[in-house]
């Protein structure tokens, strides 16, 4: 494919991975739109970590997901989108589960609707691993069935389905990213590797929820990989495609590897206020990835460890931008 002569649109841009996919399309040559979500401060999310050159070639579009005016609008004269807007924390779903839902499903209805009325060429919808639930069985491939355990993962899986719906009854061209648990440079506090990191980095004691879960961890420029192996793909349209390591570890283990990498003798202590509810908590997540390899030709290259090594680097010289000392939902 050549980049070169695409006009792409990045929702949810600011995010985590949306900023690594936004400076990757820059690399390979894309014309990139960045929709970040609207506030009075102008404030472009992890964008703004981005070197000044990287953003004077970025258009930074400022808005919301549920205004589907401005996302009729920002969709016109784009070759493809990659959707990626959506409130993720899962903790935040259980305190605020309307405006999750609100964002997450309405959101993509409104991308899908201004797609298929603007004639975008693709739509790569993101999902997340959470909308499988405690594994079933594993590994978890696409075939798993999907399950609501918070509001969250619940948003996610009506998300999805209307993504579906849209390549089934207009014939939109569409394909479902599913990555489990991307880890790397940047990533907030809010998910568990930066969670561990920014505490040990800080402080003798780290406090976590449950510990006996298990995740599927793959590092940011693999998921990217992802995410542009379907964007070039054909064959990729109609399809939903997990996006993962084949690697599960629980997050004891996780702890424990990080620690010695940074302190060992660190204390891990499980607090009750970092907890999911017992039925929500998804306690297994292990990836059949697959058909991104049989697909796409795509498998990770970057292995826990190096990946780890990575991440502490990153974030002991960014610790500015944390705040190990409190916990984030």
């Amino acid at each position: 494919m050549n980049w070169n002569k695409k006009t792409v649109l990045i929702t949810g841009a600011g995010g985590f991975i949306g900023s690594h996919l936004t400076e990757r399309l820059v690399n390979l040559g894309a014309t990139v739109k960045a929709f970040v979500r609207y506030n009075s401060r102008n404030n472009w999310g992890l964008l703004e970590l981005l070197s000044k050159e990287k953003l004077n070639e970025i258009e930074v579009i400022l808005g919301d997901l549920k205004d589907s005016d401005a996302i009729r609008r920002i969709t016109k004269d784009v070759d493809m989108i990659f959707h990626l807007g959506a409130l993720i924390a899962i903790p935040y779903s259980y305190i605020s589960p309307r405006e999750t839902i609100e964002t997450n499903i309405m959101g993509t209805f409104n991308i899908m609707t201004a797609a298929k009325e603007n004639q975008v060429g693709k739509v790569i919808h993101t999902s997340t691993s959470e909308v499988y639930g405690t594994a079933r069985y594993v590994p978890i491939d696409e075939n798993h069935p999907l399950q609501g355990q918070s509001p969250y993962s619940a948003s996610k899986i009506g998300a999805d389905k209307i993504t579906e719906s849209f390549f089934y009854s207009y014939d939109l061209p569409v394909t479902i990213i599913r990555p489990f648990n991307t880890y790397g440079p940047r990533q907030s506090a809010r998910a568990i590797v930066p969670t561990i990191i920014t505490q040990a980095l800080t402080q003798n004691k780290i406090y976590l929820g449950s510990t006996y879960p298990t995740r599927d961890l793959t590092y940011i420029t693999d998921t990217i990989r992802g995410f542009i192996k379907i964007a070039e793909s054909p064959k990729s349209i109609g399809e939903t495609i997990n996006i993962g390591s084949n690697y599960e570890i629980s997050i004891d283990e996780l702890a424990k590897k990080i620690t010695e990498m940074i302190n060992p003798k660190i204390k891990i202590i499980t607090t009750t206020q970092r907890i999911r509810p017992k039925r929500s908590e998804v306690e297994r997540l292990f990836v059949d990835n697959s058909k991104a390899k049989k697909l796409l030709n795509w498998k990770p290259k970057v292995n826990l460890n190096n990946g780890l090594k990575k991440t502490i680097d990153w974030i002991s010289k960014n610790i500015e931008l944390y705040k190990p000392e409190m916990y984030v939902v």
